[in-house]
């Protein structure tokens, strides 16, 4: 179950730039342990960036539902156990050549990273 997020503190996060929405991202993932993304019937959402399949994830389900719309709106925020997430996705994500799209806002604007470089900075932020 996902944390309260009150409606203020929702827009100022979205507000904030890139590189402290990734660390807003961390600190609030490694906090309640949870990975928010986007899946169908078909399983979860990814999107291209520069030729670069990504797959989109947030802190928190309200921003994930924000972003099912268009062509994702048969599309539910769905959570991954951060556990879970490192033990295998990171890997898997790895494997697939997939990068991460880390708390995008409604701008579209986010940082783009690596799963290893995710992986760390949450492995650093439990210590």
């Amino acid at each position: 179950m996902s944390y309260s997020l009150s409606r203020s503190e929702h827009l100022a996060t979205l507000k904030l730039s890139n590189h402290q929405r990734f660390q807003y991202f961390v600190d609030k993932v490694t906090e309640h342990g949870e990975i928010w993304s986007l899946a169908n019937a078909d399983g979860w959402v990814t999107l291209t960036s520069e030729g670069d399949n990504c797959l989109p994830v947030w802190p928190h389900p309200d921003y994930a539902a924000e972003w099912a719309t268009g062509d994702w709106a048969d599309c539910q925020p769905k959570s991954v156990p951060l556990a879970q997430w490192l033990e295998r996705w990171t890997k898997g994500l790895t494997a697939d050549e997939t990068l991460l799209v880390v708390f995008p806002n409604l701008k579209e604007e986010a940082l783009l990273a690596e799963p290893g470089e995710l992986d760390e900075a949450l492995r650093e932020a439990q210590e």
